[in-house]
């Protein structure tokens, strides 16, 4: 294997991407510390010789710290680490998620089902990662009715509370109402799924005679979640 050559000449000639670490030949230190392949301390040594040791084993010497004192190279074959970098790289853009804002508008009288309907959207988007950008505009005599609006807007975020939460509360801008919804962060995500798996163990391990609904008085048995008390005050109205 031929050791990889250190491209110099004409600045203005286009060649390879700039690399990151200086190699053999580009070298410039007259003394360094030296790693060998399998990762262990060869000491200190004139460049000469460790770029000769670099060459009797048909690898590349790499500067890795050239700011310590002495500098501190490596030797390795770097055609196959930046290849294993830029493979890494790639992996971990396809693993990172761009965060959209997605809009869903809202009236001061919008319909139940209509309201129950862009909460279901709104949850989609939310548990696909992104965020929701809520709206709701003022026209005509509803103007003079915002405290509808703030109700919606209180009803909407409990509606979509099992899938998100509200990073920036609803206020003001112009003529409308904004309200930010967020993914609900991994941590939260992970307590909500723990305390699910509690509670259906400790469902499974209630008899019959002591299950909800067989004539207990049991106060928490009643408890709602605000999903389900946005839900019943929407039929309510």
């Amino acid at each position: 294997m031929n050791r990889i050559s250190a491209h110099r000449g004409n600045p203005n000639n286009r060649g390879p991407a700039p690399r990151e670490n200086l190699i053999n030949e580009e070298i410039r230190s007259e003394k360094l510390r030296v790693i060998d392949e399998k990762g262990e301390q060869a000491g200190i040594m004139l460049l000469e010789v460790a770029l000769q040791m670099a060459d009797d084993r048909k690898l590349d010497l790499v500067l890795i710290s050239p700011n310590a004192k002495p500098p501190v190279a490596k030797i390795m074959d770097y055609g196959k680490y930046r290849y294993e970098q830029q493979k890494r790289e790639k992996e971990a853009k396809k693993k990172q998620k761009i965060i959209q804002i997605k809009e869903i508008r809202l009236a001061p009288f919008i319909e139940k089902h209509d309201l129950e309907v862009k909460a279901h959207n709104a949850k989609k988007f939310l548990k696909e990662g992104d965020k929701v950008k809520v709206s709701l505009r003022f026209r005509g005599r509803a103007r003079g009715r915002t405290e509808r609006g703030f109700e919606v807007m209180e009803k909407f975020s409990l509606l979509v509370a099992d899938s998100g939460v509200v990073e920036k509360k609803s206020s003001f801008e112009g003529a409308s109402l904004i309200m930010i919804l967020a993914p609900l962060p991994e941590k939260e995500k992970k307590r909500r799924e723990a305390q699910e798996h509690a509670d259906r163990d400790v469902l499974q391990s209630v008899g019959p005679e002591e299950s909800p609904g067989n004539g207990s008085d049991d106060a928490s048995a009643q408890a709602k979640t605000p999903v389900e008390e946005a839900a019943a005050e929407l039929r309510n109205e």
